[in-house]
């Protein structure tokens, strides 16, 4: 804790120092005449979101206060919305929208917030929306400003300049993807603005300690989770394009990463070309996984094994399982991470069978709730969760200690794995083997739980199975097994031998922002000695 007050410290300070007059006057100078190198922006945006600003802008007076007000502060505006608008992501949407309209509307909001923002605030020029809003005004710019006024260039040339001298002040602090922003931006700037190669080497020194602290040995990110990885191997590809499109070489270390980056976000892919539902993570898109893994340029095969970020990956037939192995990530990576130990998910060909209920993209209350161990296919301890989640979003207790081996042959896969997270709370540590074999239409699991010390009181276990959707699921054989047909027709049978069976509902977040109904299979017991142990199997049958 005492490096986190430290740093928060210095934040503080420097905001301070930031929210004065003389400041705001020591980032104004020279200004360049024009910008020599302008990266493009190749990645393709969403028109039916641009439809939707452009019909909102065309309810009030585009040039009033009210305008003004509505687009950038409006009263119910929240994190999510402050930082989508004013990092101009949405530059892109009009783009792919193209036509007349959408460009008239991009200049003018870029000249109406140069206008009422060009001062620093603690909000809207924070460094991953800084860099982001600069990254897009430079590569958008011969799209939505081309062939304007020399006053209008005036005032872009000058609000860019002052943005990138800020950046270029405050790059020093920041973590996770937010920093990769702020380095994308000022290098950008660096590029884009003659006379301004430092901030291309500063963005390089920076980007290089970044990435030697979030880009593990494997490859995998160190948050763990495969929507964060996506997202940073997109800003590497950015970087790298465009330290090309202004003739720079790329340093070795980043064409290392991407390539290390790629092959493990391989690993987290499954058969549907989509992404596994880990520690906050959708399905994402699959034009848009392609694109980004076409843009890195690598053609290495997706890893089995990922042990420094936590994953198992077990291909056989048409099986495919990914089992979470790993700890929970240090402070402050572990802001999106679930409390998941020993989790898997399993699909068979192209449809998935058990699944995480994934997360919300926008809605926090909902990913604070997708966050629990519930919420997963793995053990939950007196209904408490294996990590615990304290009220700003980190952990507290969590899981120090994860144990795993694997061994395999052509026919068969085994793994075995432990983690500790219940130990500080009951002594209690939750070790789980899966095997998978004939061709992967057996799946089986045993779970075993095993107390340093003699309980005091019985505790509940309770072991869950989240179904696609797409999947029905019902009880038979007088309810002690589960049937399940898969949306193609192949079933599988559910069996257990300890404990009580249940079918209960289930949510699935897969994608979008609204929650598919789906079942999810439950097994409840007490554990009143020192040890217990529950198996299940799941079989392919006709």
């Amino acid at each position: 804790m005492p490096l986190q007050m430290l740093n928060t410290l210095k934040d503080k300070a420097g905001h301070m120092a930031y929210n004065t007059p003389f400041y705001d006057w020591s980032l104004k100078g020279n200004v360049p005449d024009r910008m020599v190198v302008k990266p493009v922006d190749p990645w393709r945006g969403n028109p039916e979101r641009a439809k939707e600003l452009l019909a909102a802008a065309g309810v009030v007076d585009r040039t009033g206060p009210q305008w003004y007000s509505q687009w950038w502060n409006p009263e119910d505006a929240d994190d999510i919305w402050l930082s989508h608008i004013h990092s101009f992501s949405w530059l892109r949407d009009l783009r792919t929208l193209g036509g007349a309209r959408a460009k008239e509307q991009g200049r003018l909001m870029i000249e109406n917030w140069i206008d009422n923002y060009n001062h620093w605030n603690f909000d809207i020029w924070r460094n991953d929306i800084l860099g982001r809003r600069v990254s897009m005004w430079v590569c958008h710019y011969d799209y939505f400003c081309a062939n304007t006024s020399i006053e209008f260039d005036e005032h872009f040339l000058s609000s860019l300049s002052k943005q990138a001298k800020h950046l270029s002040n405050a790059l020093s602090s920041g973590d996770g993807v937010a920093h990769l922003h702020a380095i994308k931006g000022l290098l950008y700037a660096g590029i884009a603005l003659e006379g301004y190669d430092k901030w291309i080497d500063q963005s390089l020194n920076v980007l290089s300690n970044s990435l030697e602290e979030q880009i593990l040995a494997d490859g995998g990110h160190i948050s763990r989770s495969p929507a964060i990885m996506l997202d940073v191997l997109e800003i590497l590809v950015d970087i790298r394009s465009a330290l090309k499109a202004g003739d720079y070489p790329a340093p070795d270390y980043l064409n290392i990463k991407i390539e290390d980056l790629s092959s493990a976000l391989r690993a987290l892919r499954y058969r549907d070309r989509k992404l596994g539902l880990f520690h906050g993570a959708q399905e994402g898109k699959v034009e848009e996984i392609d694109s980004i893994l076409a843009g890195a340029g690598t053609h290495k095969k997706a890893k089995l094994s990922l042990p420094n970020t936590g994953f198992e990956r077990i291909e056989l037939g048409r099986g495919l399982l990914v089992m979470d192995t790993g700890i929970a990530p240090k402070y402050p990576y572990d802001r999106q991470a679930h409390a998941s130990p020993l989790s898997f998910e399993f699909s068979y060909g192209k449809e998935r069978l058990l699944v995480a209920c994934g997360s919300h993209p926008i809605n926090k209350q909902w990913q604070e709730a997708l966050r629990f161990t519930a919420a997963h296919n793995t053990a939950c301890i007196d209904y408490r969760n294996a990590c615990e989640l304290r009220k700003d979003g980190h952990f507290g207790r969590k899981v120090t200690n994860a144990e795993y081996s694997r061994e395999e042959t052509k026919d068969a896969a085994l793994i075995t794995a432990s983690h500790n997270g219940y130990v500080a709370l009951n002594g209690i540590t939750h070790t789980r083997k899966i095997y998978i074999g004939n061709e992967g239409h057996d799946l089986r699991g045993e779970d075993s739980f095993n107390s340093a010390f003699s309980l005091v009181k019985p505790v509940e276990i309770a072991l869950r199975f989240h179904i696609h959707p797409s999947v029905t699921a019902s009880l038979i054989n007088e309810g002690k097994e589960v049937l399940l047909r898969m949306h193609g027709g192949i079933g599988w049978r559910f069996k257990y031998d300890f404990g009580a069976l249940k079918l209960e509902d289930s949510v699935y977040f897969g994608s979008g922002i609204t929650p598919r109904k789906t079942k999810q299979i439950a097994i409840y017991g007490n554990m009143s000695a020192d040890k217990a142990c529950v198996k299940w199997s799941f079989s392919k049958v006709s």
